[in-house]
This record gives structure tokens, sequence and C-alpha cells, in this order.
């Protein structure tokens, strides 16, 4: 098992759901947690709750230059990134792709791929400078399977896939690990912003079954960074216990 304690551990998402859930399990083992998000009020909540020593940091993956420019001025003591999640990452809509926004599109691939693209690359050349790292990806259960009016949302999270294959591809030669954790249905904010809202409608995506929490998830994230440094985690594929695909959900109770 390799020990997270004085690790310091970049999160994106860190203000709600599975990227709040990581932060306070990496801060109750003991690791340094950098808390980004584009919410620095909640972050700031956040970091007053959390045992280790954190940093609340302001960012939107989406803005390349707002990217390099964050990561460059972190202070000399938060440099050194042992673990990258790349939690960051959003649905808007779920229309049929003739009907769609251009808009919503636009948001989903720059939050999802172009904001996972823009920190992993600031980053992992620092991990294989310092010869030691691990990226793990938030991905999807979207990015095995295409589910009606999924359309673009499904390709960015395909798209994920992808890029972490090729990204451990590339890295193999090098001490940095590259893994993804892709969830199937958990009851966060997600609905709320695909729904932009709709209390009523992103309730109903959770009803009738036990949805995962973020706690699930930032479970699987902790075990997958704490094993050996000879371990590499490629991938886990987690549902909860009333799901068998992406469409496919056993609703028992009202």
């Amino acid at each position: 098992m390799t020990e997270v304690k004085d690790m310091t551990v970049l999160i994106t998402g860190a203000s709600s759901g599975i990227g709040e859930a990581c932060s306070r399990r990496f801060s109750k083992e003991g690791a340094r947690v950098i808390l980004a998000a584009r919410r620095l009020d909640r972050l700031r909540s956040l970091a007053a709750t959390l045992p280790s020593d954190c940093l609340p940091l302001e960012l939107d993956v989406s803005n390349r230059d707002k990217v390099t420019k964050t990561i460059a001025g972190l202070p000399p003591e938060w440099r050194d990134i042992d673990v990258l999640i790349n939690n960051a990452g959003l649905s808007r809509g779920l229309d049929r792709f003739h009907e769609a926004s251009l808009d919503d599109w636009e948001e989903m691939i720059d939050t999802n791929i172009k904001g996972l693209l823009y920190l992993s690359r600031i980053i992992a050349p620092l991990m294989v400078k310092r010869g030691r790292g691990h990226i793990i990806n938030i991905g999807s259960i979207a990015g095995h399977e295409v589910y009606p009016r999924g359309n673009v949302y499904c390709a960015t999270k395909h798209a994920v896939d992808a890029i972490t294959k090729g990204m451990r591809l590339d890295l193999v030669e090098t001490p940095v690990k590259v893994s993804t954790v892709d969830p199937g249905l958990v009851q966060t904010e997600f609905s709320m912003v695909r729904f932009r809202g709709d209390v009523d409608r992103a309730k109903s995506v959770y009803q009738g079954y036990r949805p995962l929490g973020g706690d699930d998830i930032a479970d699987a994230v902790f075990w997958i960074a704490s094993r050996p440094d000879h371990v590499q985690v490629a991938e886990i594929v987690i549902f909860p216990s009333a799901q068998a695909s992406a469409a496919v959900t056993h609703k028992q109770f009202e």
C-alpha cells in the first residue's frame, strides 16, 4: 500500500459531489489537498471542515489561460502534485441530437474534454520530471455505451476514456500511473446541472432505487491511489446494485 499521508492531491470540481467526497477522504487520510473549482466560497467553506492542510483554488478548467496561470502561480510548497484527480465535468440537457443546443455542446466539450487536457498537459510533465505521480480521471458509464439523448455528453466521456488510454500508453516508460473511475448513477448535483435547476426532474432520476453517493466513488479513487507503486489500476466501472447498464435500472419503490 502506498502511504498518501503528506501527499499533495489536486482535485478539480471539488466544491460538490464526487470532488467534495474525494477531498474529504484524502484529507482524512492526511493528504494535503488542493481544492479547485469555480465556486470559491464553497471551497473555503469546505476547507474549514477538513483536518489536513488544504488550498482553495478558484479555477475554471475550461479556461486555458486561467489554468496555465493558476498552476504556474501555485505557492512553492504546493507545486509538487502527487495525485491529480480530474473530476470537473458536467452534462447539459437530455435532448435529441437534431434538437440539442450548440451552446450546451460547447460547454460539455470545453469542460469534460478540454479542461481535462489543459490540466493534465501541464501537470504530467512535472510528474515525469520528479519521477512519481498518478493521474486519475473521473469518467462515466457514458464513456462505454451511448444512451438515448446522451449523444454529445456520451461522446465527451468516450473521449475521456480514449485520452486516459492514450496517456497510459505514452507514460508507460515513466513511473507515472494513469487510471479512470467510471460511475453509473451517482446522486450529486449532476442532474440539477443537466436540467438547469429543475428540482423535480432531477430528483426523479434517483427515485425508486438506491443510487451511489459521492463517498462510494471517493472510496474507489482512494483505493486506486493507495495501491503499491508496481500496481496500476487501469479502470473501475461502478454501478449501484439496481443498475445493469447505462439505460437499465430496476426501480422497486416510489
